[in-house]
């Protein structure tokens, strides 16, 4: 996504992002219209970083990458807070995001587990690549079974999710966030905010799609 100069080049981060993934990811999300699910001729990248300004029609935000990216805010863009919950929070029949990193015996280490609302069971569902760090995936999936995870990965979770199409094993190191999210309020919006924005060129603007605060400092780990 381009900075405050629309002329300026995507960042790393920007580059990494596939709109394709975007889309199935956080873009997704219940609250988001079909106008925006829709508007596919420009990538949706997520930009990941720390608030630096927020008014009713722009955020400015400082990428992990250190650039500062300048986005106009439409009057509906979803607003959510994540925040952490506990590894005995995911049951069976959870419906879960994870972002991952494949292992050599075909199972997936989380780097975070986000438990979905009940009403957003179904969001972004399947598995696809991610960006959180190179190689990373992505699995929404539904929690068929789970036990706990072998000797090696002490005080985990093994998770077998089920999706349309597939299923994958994913061991879940005790020390991994987990977290899920909620409707938020302009309270979260405050420099120095944890934030990942959806974010997508309109009509020559970068512009944010949703945006997810973490509150006091939290910093949402997808």
């Amino acid at each position: 996504m381009p900075s405050s100069r629309l002329s300026a080049p995507p960042s790393p981060t920007a580059r990494r992002a596939l709109c394709t993934a975007a889309l199935l990811g956080l873009a997704t999300l219940p609250g988001l219209s079909l106008a925006q699910q829709a508007s596919a001729t420009q990538p949706v990248v997520r930009v990941r970083g720390t608030l630096v300004y927020a008014d009713a029609k722009k955020l400015v935000v400082k990428d992990r990458d250190g650039e500062v990216v300048s986005l106009a805010r439409p009057a509906d863009m979803p607003l959510s807070e994540v925040y952490r919950i506990k590894l005995s929070d995911i049951r069976k029949g959870s419906f879960v995001g994870t972002a991952a990193m494949p292992q050599p015996d075909g199972t997936q280490k989380a780097l975070e587990v986000l438990v979905f609302p009940e009403a957003a069971r179904g969001s972004g569902e399947g598995h696809y690549p991610w960006d959180l760090q190179p190689r990373s995936t992505m699995t929404n999936a539904t929690v068929a079974d789970l036990a706990a995870a072998p000797r090696s990965v002490r005080g985990g979770q093994q998770l077998r999710l089920t999706y349309k199409g597939g299923e994958k094993t994913v061991i879940v190191p005790r020390d991994v966030p987990v977290v899920t999210f909620r409707p938020g309020t302009e309270a979260l919006l405050v420099p120095g905010a944890k934030v990942l924005v959806n974010a997508q060129e309109r009509n020559g603007t970068p512009t944010a799609l949703r945006v997810v605060a973490g509150r006091d400092g939290f910093t949402p780990p997808m």
